[in-house]
């Protein structure tokens, strides 16, 4: 990778997967010219973090979709149902008032009751905003921050049906527009209910011909899924994320284990019944967000820490607005406390367990007594500390996470989830409000591949731990590396302790800064590790965070000391004396220290 890099730029990370979460941005200046849009390196991209690059297979629906019931400079976005699309259309009628209403609509995609498809049988369905071209960028950020974009394996199966006739316009319905092969005249196994009243799978119904719709287009694609288990995927992984299983086990294995055996996570009353599955991270602490403005009311939140970009965007653009402590200090809780005691009134607040980019570590004792005290609701969100390495569960009402790291860490899938806490004051109004609103909009293809990816979930994060620690270790001792970011070794290290499992470790994510750009070039362009966007990936995967998180806005970042040539390491499953070597080299490339003695030469 060193030798060529530009050879990789654009490249699916893992290489040649169709459905990869990231994309090889192999050295700085590819990184630059992303952000910049230079066609050398975007027109190159077979692929990009799904909530900032919308798939080649959704893009190629939306086309669809948008020749058939737009007009000719119309465009679409893709989403798995009404209710997600008419926020979209919220959001544009508050961003773009004057485009409605002739210029942006949604149109909803349902099976034609021709195929003879029971109420509860069906086969998916999709809902499309369709806008002019030139708002591509106010429909973009609505994915982007909500995370309620359909996947790219749901496009892939529904582009195939709309083709065929099988999905078509809500209005349509009930026309005889069949086209497609008599697969697609019975219920799929896609939307069988697989767990029975006793836990048991019900094996999914099969065509005249031994086909389903589903299995046709697996097979199209070179896929040997059967996903009519995609029920019991979910409920395995529920039950991993409850904490209910604590070793590698199999699907079948995960089935049979009672529901309220011990668990990892220790708060009484809690249950697999807690956990809400989401298709993506930030679709659930969206989805968290709208659910404690619906419970609680209009208020303003807090995000502490300084936080991943979304979350900040999320509680200043939707909903009363947020105040921003970006340094996650103790001064800062301090000023926070002094608000509370005026009587000022918030919503929740929204922190990392530790956070992202600086690994840093909020006193969540303080905050949760802060909140018992003043009435508002607290959120974590443990995607960095992972519920193996933290238990930050008594501190929240509810805990978020990105499943598609390090609890996937193929890069192959996305996925997120929100947990709340049966201890929490307003438990059981949250959910009152879930149980209304909650919509389980995972896809089963991606619960599948989830389900099997996490399997092995408890091994890898230990060997993971290792790993950090070791990088770590050998980055701290170079010269020219100013600091190093690791809960181990940060300044907030008490407060990570406090929620630090007995065996536990600190996690696979840690980040440097260098005293100059220059020497964070060098040493970037010549790291021998896959180099892109996201995290927690079997492999060691790198990326100068800022630049690609906040490329418009680095004084700002600057200002919270997250410094522009920050590298960021998700550290992998490698061997540990081959990483280390691999780390070694790249600093070698920064060439010799200089000595006092030469510098006044």
């Amino acid at each position: 990778m060193a030798a060529s890099p530009e050879n990789d730029v654009g490249e699916t990370i893992p290489p040649l997967t169709a459905h990869a979460v990231s994309v090889s941005l192999p050295t700085w200046d590819s990184n630059v010219g992303y952000e910049e849009g230079r066609p050398d390196v975007v027109g190159r991209m077979k692929t990009g973090y799904p909530r900032f690059f919308v798939h080649k297979s959704i893009q190629r629906f939306a086309e669809a979709i948008a020749a058939t019931y737009g007009h000719a400079d119309d465009t679409a976005m893709l989403f798995p149902s009404p209710v997600i699309a008419n926020r979209c259309l919220d959001w544009f009628r508050k961003q773009a008032p004057e485009l409605f209403p002739s210029r942006v609509h949604a149109v909803d995609l349902v099976p034609n009751p021709e195929h003879k498809h029971s109420a509860d049988h069906v086969l998916p369905k999709v809902s499309a905003v369709i806008f002019p071209k030139d708002q591509f960028k106010i429909a973009k950020a609505f994915w982007q921050h909500s995370g309620d974009g359909v996947s790219s394996r749901r496009a892939e199966y529904c582009h195939k049906a709309f083709e065929d006739g099988v999905l078509v316009e809500k209005s349509q319905a009930g026309q005889r527009r069949v086209k497609g092969p008599k697969r697609y005249q019975k219920r799929g196994s896609v939307d069988v209910k697989a767990p029975g009243a006793n836990g048991q799978h019900t094996a999914p119904e099969r065509e005249p011909d031994g086909q389903d719709p589903l299995r046709f287009v697996e097979e199209r694609f070179g896929r040997n899924l059967d996903v009519g288990f995609a029920d019991n995927a979910k409920l395995a992984i529920r039950r991993r994320i409850a904490g209910s299983l604590t070793a590698n086990v199999g699907l079948e294995e995960a089935l049979k284990l009672e529901a309220d055996q011990e668990r990892t996570r220790q708060v009484a009353g809690f249950s697999q019944d807690d956990v809400y599955l989401f298709p993506s991270g930030m679709s659930a602490i969206f989805n968290t967000h709208r659910c404690l403005m619906a419970t609680l009311g209009q208020e303003k939140s807090v995000s502490y820490g300084f936080p991943y970009i979304d979350t900040l965007k999320i509680l200043e653009k939707f909903g009363p607005g947020a105040v921003f402590y970006g340094f996650g200090s103790n001064e800062e809780l301090d000023e926070f406390e002094k608000r509370l005691e005026s009587g000022e009134k918030f919503l929740a607040l929204f922190c990392e367990f530790p956070g992202n980019p600086l690994l840093k570590s909020p006193d969540l004792q303080r905050i949760r007594a802060l909140a018992d005290k003043y009435d508002f609701c607290v959120v974590v969100d443990e995607t960095i500390g992972n519920f193996l390495n933290v238990h930050v569960l008594p501190y929240a009402d509810v805990v978020v996470s990105s499943l598609t790291k390090i609890f996937s860490g193929d890069s192959n899938v996305m996925g997120g989830s929100a947990v709340l806490n049966p201890k929490g004051r307003h438990y059981e109004q949250l959910k009152k409000t879930l149980a209304s609103e909650y919509e389980d909009n995972l896809w089963p293809e991606d619960a599948i591949f989830l389900e099997r990816n996490s399997r092995d979930f408890v091994s890898r994060i230990d060997r993971i731990n290792v790993n950090a620690e070791a990088i770590c270790d050998v980055l701290m001792k170079h010269p020219k590396i100013k600091a190093v970011n690791y809960p181990k070794y940060s300044p907030t290290r008490a407060n990570y302790d406090q929620c630090k499992r007995p065996h536990g470790g600190y996690g696979g994510l840690l980040s440097a800064t260098f005293y100059s750009t220059d020497d964070a070039v060098k040493f970037f362009d010549n790291l021998d590790t896959a180099k892109g966007p996201s995290l927690g990936t079997n492999f060691t995967l790198s990326s100068p965070y800022v630049l690609l998180a906040h490329f418009t806005e680095l004084e700002w970042a600057a200002s919270y000391g997250v410094e522009s040539n920050l590298v960021r390491f998700s550290v992998g499953l490698e061997d540990t004396e081959q990483l280390v070597a691999t780390f070694n080299h790249a600093l070698a490339a920064m060439g010799p220290v200089e000595t006092q003695a030469g510098a006044q030469a």
